[in-house]
C-alpha cells in the first residue's frame, strides 16, 4: 500500500509522524523537516500542515509519543516501585529508554516543542504524576514532594544524557545499569530518614 493512498483511508497523521520518527532515527533532528516528513510520507509538501502547524508541532507530537512510551516502559520495570531497588530498577529503565531511542529521547527533551500542544502536555504530565508517586511512595514522610520528584528526575535525566553524550561508559547494558543503580541507591544512603 503507497503512502499515498494510505492518505486517502484517513491516516495521514499516523504516516507523517512514522516519517519524523524515520528521519530522526537515521539522521537526527537536521533531517526532520516539513518538506523531509512530506516527501518520506509520500504525500504533497503541503499535505503535513493538515495536521501540523510547523514543524515544532510536528516534533511535540513525536515527543507525547516518545513520552507515552517511556511511561509504558518505566511501568513494565515496576508498576508500584516503593523500596530504594524499585526505585533503581525504574531509574535503569529510563536510561535505557534514552540509549534504545536517542534520537527519540532528544526529541522529547532538547528539541524546540509547541508548549501550547494539548498531547505533549498530557503526555508529560503522565510522566510528572508517575515520578511524584514513585517518590511519596519511596520518600515516605518526605516534605516537599515535588521539589524532591524534581531531584530525583534530574539524577536520572542527566545520567541519560551522561551516557547518550558518551560522558560515561554505556559499553553494555550491564554497565549502565550498574552505575544508574549505584547513583540511586547513593542518593538514598544520603539521605537514610527519607528511605525510611
Amino acid at each position: 500500500m503507497s503512502q499515498v493512498r494510505t492518505y486517502h483511508h484517513g491516516d495521514l497523521r499516523a504516516a507523517c509522524l512514522r516519517a519524523a520518527r524515520e528521519l530522526l532515527e537515521e539522521d537526527g533532528s537536521a533531517a526532520l523537516s516539513m518538506r523531509a516528513v512530506a516527501r518520506r510520507a509520500g504525500v504533497s509538501a503541503t499535505a503535513p500542515y493538515r495536521h501540523y502547524e510547523d514543524r515544532d508541532a510536528l516534533v511535540s507530537a513525536v515527543a507525547a509519543e516518545g513520552y507515552r512510551e517511556l511511561a509504558g516502559q518505566l511501568a513494565a520495570a515496576h508498576p508500584a516501585p516503593s523500596t530504594p531497588d524499585d526505585l533503581a530498577a525504574v531509574a535503569a529503565a529510563y536510561v535505557r529508554f534514552a540509549l534504545d531511542h536517542p534520537a527519540m529521547f532528544r526529541a522529547m527533551f532538547a528539541e524546540p516543542c509547541d508548549p501550547a500542544s494539548e498531547e505533549r502536555v498530557a503526555a508529560t504530565a503522565v510522566i510528572t504524576e508517575y515520578v511524584q508517586g514513585v517518590v511519596r511512595a519511596a520518600f515516605p514522610g518526605a516534605g516537599d514532594v515535588s521539589a524532591l520528584a524534581t531531584t530525583v528526575w534530574a539524577l536520572v535525566h542527566g545520567l541519560a544524557f551522561l551516557h547518550l553524550d558518551g560522558k560515561l561508559d554505556s559499553s553494555t547494558p550491564e554497565v549502565v545499569d550498574g552505575r544508574v543503580r549505584a547513583s540511586v541507591h547513593a542518593l538514598f544512603s544520603v539521605s537514610p530518614a527519607l528511605s525510611r
